[in-house]
């Protein structure tokens, strides 16, 4: 692909680099002493998604002024309402057979959202996290297709027939998202996009500086699930 995106949708990227600099602006004019960025996975490179490249850009801007940024980035949040979980939780429930394009076999390490809290309340309080960068990620790795059956297995659906269709490319995946999810295109696309990037932790350090107990793919879906029918769940969406 060249690092040439397929869905030229790059309004996202440019207000989401205006608004990190507006916010390094205001936060150098007013003393702020630290800033904790929750960013995502991906080493640049050619082949890296315009989503990614653009978590990557705002995390270079927000570490640019005065303040100490700390960095912390991760794959899909596993939790109730995110995007990237409500495609996966809608993908898989009404969908017991799926064709899919090659990004079906790209490695993925998600994180439970608990989790994910407990690493920015720890970055909060220890002041060695300052200035640093953190790969975040839960306790297993897995494919694309992997993580859909272990979301089958985990709600106790039929196991889902899942196979590779090679000339099905991401920009149609992409629309065929749009049939089957409530998510918007806006939203979705991007993300989309992004399954073509390996998304795994190359750095597992934060471990040692803050120190929990990580919650497996398989009870992250269920606390997930629990949470959504609990609260409003993607009505929000």
């Amino acid at each position: 692909m060249g690092g040439k995106s397929l869905f030229r949708n790059t309004v996202y990227a440019e207000n989401d680099k205006i608004a990190a600099n507006n916010f390094i602006k205001a936060a150098n004019k007013k003393g702020l002493r630290r800033i904790i960025y929750l960013g995502a996975l991906g080493e640049k490179g050619d082949s890296l998604s315009e989503h990614l490249i653009s978590r990557a850009e705002v995390a270079d801007i927000l570490s640019s002024g005065s303040p100490q940024a700390t960095i912390l980035r991760a794959a899909i949040i596993i939790g109730a309402g995110g995007a990237s979980f409500e495609m996966l939780r809608y993908l898989v429930e009404r969908l017991p057979v799926m064709g899919c394009p090659k990004w079906i076999e790209s490695k993925i390490q998600p994180i439970a959202l608990a989790d994910v809290l407990k690493y920015l309340e720890g970055c909060l309080v220890k002041e060695e996290t300052a200035g640093k960068v953190y790969d975040i990620c839960g306790p297993d790795i897995m494919s694309y297709r992997e993580m859909m059956h272990k979301y089958a297995e985990a709600r106790g659906l039929a196991k889902r027939l899942i196979f590779r269709v090679p000339f099905l490319t991401p920009l149609l995946s992409a629309y065929w998202v749009d049939l089957v999810t409530p998510i918007p295109s806006g939203v979705a696309h991007p993300l989309i996009e992004g399954l073509k990037n390996d998304v795994i932790c190359r750095d597992n350090s934060i471990r040692s500086v803050i120190p929990i107990k990580l919650t497996s793919f398989n009870e992250a879906v269920k606390i997930a699930f629990s949470e959504e029918t609990k609260g409003p769940g993607v009505t929000g969406w």
